[in-house]
């Protein structure tokens, strides 16, 4: 199997992939030979010595359960802004929930409704409902 987030994205869920990113995170042990390599060869008794670091393919899947996660959020948060807009949330409640300007989450929640449609994951009327929910920029 290839350590990609794609083939990766498959196989876990958000909640899942957070939980094994954790657990490989805790795992590395951070030790002072950071950035060194060693050749310890089949001897398992220098993992006492120098606690537990992760191998080179835990090592990329923890980099690519990374990925995978940020993807999931930020696929998410399409749904986090139509939520919030139907609910009546104001834009500058938004981008404080983003640190960001309002005008800045307006633009976001646009960039949002564009990737899903080239994704074919938003259907035009679905599209054309999220911009009119999303109003005028805020300060134009």
């Amino acid at each position: 199997m290839s350590i990609t987030p794609e083939a990766l994205e498959q196989e876990f869920s958000l909640q899942t992939a957070a939980t094994r990113l954790d657990f490989l995170s805790r795992r590395d042990s951070g030790a002072t030979t950071l950035n060194t390599v060693s050749d310890d060869g089949d001897d398992w008794s220098t993992l006492l010595d120098g606690g537990t670091s992760l191998d080179v393919p835990e090592s990329l899947e923890l980099l690519a359960l990374g990925e995978v996660i940020a993807r999931k959020a930020h696929d998410s948060q399409l749904v986090g802004f139509r939520a919030a807009l139907r609910g009546g949330a104001s834009w500058e409640q938004i981008a404080a929930a983003l640190d960001v300007t309002p005008a800045e989450a307006w633009t976001a929640f646009h960039a949002a409704i564009e990737r899903q449609e080239r994704a074919a994951a938003l259907a035009p009327d679905e599209a054309a409902s999220a911009r009119e929910l999303a109003g005028a920029r805020p300060g134009a």
